[in-house]
């Protein structure tokens, strides 16, 4: 797919590309890319692996800018990334992209982008925010589920869902390095090492620069409530706990004192006076009962109960 940048992306045969003097985009899958390179007049040597993409990234040539894109799936972060590469100067971008993710951006930029002042650099600000523009109603979305949480573990639900924590919790962590390599990107487009960009336009890069900046600092908020969460959950674990062992503790310093008469008593000595006498039952039986209640009040004072 060949576009020229006017006031919107223009979709163009290659030739009628090669004979503009407009700045232009072009999405190719590798093999067109070795087919079509030098047509570009781009400079480098090397070929981009596709198969060697790990992470969105940046170099800067001595007459070109190249790199590659990662994007994480915002429906399933366990899907492995979208990866394709690119390569620009002055005159335009080349995607190189064998999986169509390249593609699917740049038709998106097309469709619902116009612009009064077009130029590479308005469309590069474009491409980048396609990639991030839903990801704020991400975050919304995973802050309502752990707000929903917190609420089920502040109403005494014993049963939260860490498997959906921990889920969120790596999603979050994937978008926050997503967004510390976008930044680093766009770091290296402010930087205009090789001027291939109009001064006047740079404020785009810092323009998204400063979007990934927000988005990043939301990320880590949201990883911090995670893990607040998990601290809050098992507090209430804790309390509970403490609670059963109070109560036990509680039980089992009622009838120490009740134990010890019925061992006491049980040794049955030949002259122990009580085994004789006729109230020593019932008078045993009172003092029990005057020992549970007393440590009762007791406990009830103490607010242990």
């Amino acid at each position: 797919m060949f576009y020229l940048i006017e006031e919107t992306l223009k979709e163009v045969s290659r030739e009628e590309l090669t004979a503009s003097k407009k700045q232009y985009v072009a999405v190719l899958s590798f093999e067109e890319w070795k087919q079509y390179r030098d047509s570009f007049d781009l400079g480098i040597e090397m070929d981009p692996d596709l198969s060697e993409i790990f992470t969105t990234k940046a170099e800067v040539n001595y007459d070109s800018l190249t790199g590659s894109f990662s994007i994480p799936d915002r429906n399933d972060f366990s899907n492995d990334d979208s990866k394709f590469a690119f390569v620009l100067d002055e005159k335009g971008i080349v995607f190189i992209d064998d999986e169509g993710k390249a593609g699917e951006i740049v038709k998106n930029v097309q469709s619902i982008k116009k612009w009064k002042l077009p130029s590479l650099e308005r469309f590069i600000y474009d491409f980048l925010d396609v990639i991030v523009k839903d990801d704020i109603r991400l975050m919304e979305k995973y802050e309502r589920e752990l707000d929903a949480m917190e609420r089920a573990i502040l109403d005494g639900d014993e049963n939260l869902p860490s498997k959906r924590l921990n889920d969120i919790r790596s999603d979050i962590r994937d978008l926050r390095i997503h967004y510390e390599q976008l930044m680093d990107l766009g770091q290296e487009f402010e930087e205009n090492e090789n001027n291939f960009f109009k001064q006047e336009n740079i404020r785009y890069f810092r323009l998204f620069l400063n979007r990934m900046a927000r988005l990043h600092d939301t990320s880590t908020s949201l990883r911090d409530y995670t893990m607040q969460l998990r601290d809050l959950y098992k507090a209430h674990l804790d309390i509970k706990q403490n609670r059963i062992m109070t109560v036990l503790t509680v039980v089992t310093s009622i009838f120490l004192p009740l134990t010890l008469i019925a061992g006491w008593y049980g040794m049955n000595f030949r002259n122990m006076p009580e085994l004789e006498w006729k109230w020593g039952y019932p008078v045993v039986i009172a003092i029990s009962i005057v020992i549970v209640l007393g440590s009762l009040v007791f406990f009830r004072k103490k607010k242990w109960l």
